[in-house]
């Protein structure tokens, strides 16, 4: 068993935070978001993982080694040109013909990935999908199964009369496992993807096809500021259970400052007297100057904000200054090194 987590992606849904920084690495509570994804396979005893990558590759090898840091193995995949969810699958395991698990590079997730696989194996599966509860899967595409969990269609973003009557509203939660027959289904060396072309495929062959619906994880695509904001709020107000993260790091804080407790200040920052941090998470080396405001918000590392600035609802990418006085509200989602005058908006 080993796993391949699709990490080629470009994040152009999340730019300007993607311009210099990777999507599967964004800083989630200061940590390489990738990571979460290794630790639940970890946590499963799946030891054996590939990363399949194409945009700025190295910046993620850098930073994650050969894995043996987080007790893993981890191979790297360089795309030669991008090929799609399941073409990118392909190329990455195709000498190596063995079950293997598969994972969106932009997916959130505390699912035991070990009831995914004791899934597989007693349905005898030869694929199987993992699907998401969504109040309104108009937005995604629907993914209708019997209840015994073979999958019978596949509704892209589909309307309400297609939702009318329907008891599972289900989407593609960007988890599969897949036997290596599955590989005989894609083109060699050419751009295909599991939803529009293998997984209608498979349906058509009436291989066993099964979804594993998340009835009580925590799932979320972080594929936009908006979402990505979310995730770190759901973290602070504890709604996402088992993962290790380190509330108060070796930060300077001062004793008139007000800091939360659900807040995370990271690694050598400074929080002057009477500056509030609420609700929110500062990147290392994050400057804070008196009486400054950040709420509900995410501020990547060696930020600078300046005195009486109020930060609300937003995202700052890394060594941004904000001056003295600016307010930034709103869902406001600010690249690396962005200056803002004092006395601004934006």
């Amino acid at each position: 068993m080993r796993a391949l987590i699709l990490a080629g992606g470009k994040g152009t849904r999340l730019r300007p935070l993607t311009v210099y920084t990777p999507k599967p690495i964004v800083p989630l509570l200061n940590r390489p978001f990738l990571l979460y994804q290794i630790e639940i396979l970890a946590r499963a005893g799946i030891k054996d993982i590939v990363l399949s990558l194409s945009y700025q590759p190295d910046k993620i090898e850098d930073l994650l080694g050969d894995g043996s840091d987080y007790g893993i193995n981890l191979r790297f995949v360089t795309e030669p040109n991008p090929l799609g969810t399941s073409g990118a699958y392909k190329f990455a395991t195709d000498a190596i013909r063995e079950t293997t698990i598969v994972l969106n590079g932009d997916i959130l997730t505390n699912v035991d990935i070990s009831e995914i696989m004791t899934f597989h194996n007693e349905k005898r599966s030869e694929a199987t999908i993992v699907l998401a509860p969504v109040e309104d899967p108009s937005a995604y595409g629907l993914v209708e199964t019997k209840k015994n969990g073979k999958v019978l269609r596949f509704l892209e973003k589909p309307k309400p009369d297609d939702l009318a009557g329907q008891s599972v509203k289900t989407i593609n939660a960007g988890i599969y496992v897949l036997e290596p027959d599955i590989l005989d289904l894609i083109p060699k060396n050419e751009n295909s993807s599991f939803e529009y072309d293998i997984f209608p495929e498979i349906l058509k062959q009436s291989m066993r096809f099964n979804g594993f619906i998340l009835n009580r994880n925590y799932w979320r695509d972080l594929g936009n500021p908006e979402s990505y904001l979310k995730a770190h709020l759901d973290f602070l107000d504890g709604k996402v259970k088992g993962f290790e993260n380190s509330v108060k790091a070796n930060a300077d804080v001062a004793t008139a400052a007000v800091v939360d407790e659900c807040s995370i200040i990271g690694e050598g920052s400074i929080v002057k007297p009477n500056a509030r941090i609420i609700r929110s998470v500062l990147g290392p080396g994050v400057h804070v100057e008196e009486k400054a405001l950040i709420e509900n918000s995410v501020i990547w590392s060696h930020s600078r904000i300046s005195s009486f600035a109020e930060i609300r609802n937003s995202i700052l990418g890394r060594s941004c200054h904000i001056g003295k006085n600016v307010i930034v509200n709103d869902g406001a989602v600010l690249g690396d090194k962005t200056s803002l005058p004092d006395y601004s908006r934006a």
